[in-house]
């Protein structure tokens, strides 16, 4: 199983950018999609979530600015970035549980896509 994201980049404070991360390989389901951001020097954190039938959890810092989404059939999540600010800044990784049988789940990293705001 792999997860390929990309979208990242450099962009002005008040611009926007679409994150995606696609899952491969062999699984029977996908649960929770989830995004994380690791800014310089800071601990990784929990930016959104959203579960299998759709609810969705945001981080307070970026709560009506960030949108997550998902496309089962293309096994895909999305992160909406609008009105970014400078914080902002940091790689954005997706994070998918996997449901590799029906008794079993793994959770699974992205690579890492690098989101740089301008000031």
């Amino acid at each position: 199983v792999q997860l390929q994201a990309s979208g990242g980049g450099l962009v002005q404070a008040g611009g926007s950018l679409r994150l995606s991360c696609a899952a491969s390989g062999r699984f029977f389901r996908i649960n929770d999609m989830r995004w994380y951001r690791q800014a310089p020097g800071k601990q990784r954190e929990l930016v959104a979530v959203i579960s299998s039938d759709g609810r969705t959890n945001y981080a307070d810092s970026v709560k009506g600015r960030f949108t997550i989404s998902r496309d089962s059939a293309k096994n895909t999540v999305y992160l909406q970035m609008n009105s970014l600010k400078p914080e902002d800044t940091a790689v954005y990784y997706c994070n998918m549980e996997l449901l590799e049988t029906l008794f079993s789940s793994r959770n699974y990293w992205g690579q890492g896509t690098q989101v740089t705001v301008s000031s």
